[in-house]
C-alpha cells in the first residue's frame, strides 16, 4: 500500500518515450519537406523503435 501510496511521483516512461516518438515523426517529415529520403528513412525506422517500445511498455503495465 505504500509503494502505490508514492508512485504518483514517479515519471511515466511511456509519456517520456511518447514525446520522442512525435518529436521523431516531426524531424522525419521535415526531412522529407526537405527532399532528404534517406534520413526519412533512418528516423522513421528509429521512430518504429520507440513505437515498440512504448507498445512493450503498454503491455506490461496491462498485465
Amino acid at each position: 500500500m505504500v509503494i502505490k501510496m508514492f508512485s504518483i511521483f514517479k515519471k511515466d516512461p511511456v509519456k517520456k518515450l511518447n514525446k520522442r516518438y512525435e518529436a521523431k515523426l516531426e524531424q522525419a517529415m521535415q526531412a522529407q519537406r526537405n527532399g532528404d529520403i534517406r534520413s526519412y528513412a533512418s528516423i522513421t525506422a528509429e521512430a518504429e523503435k520507440i513505437a515498440i517500445e512504448i507498445q512493450a511498455l503498454e503491455s506490461l503495465a496491462k498485465s
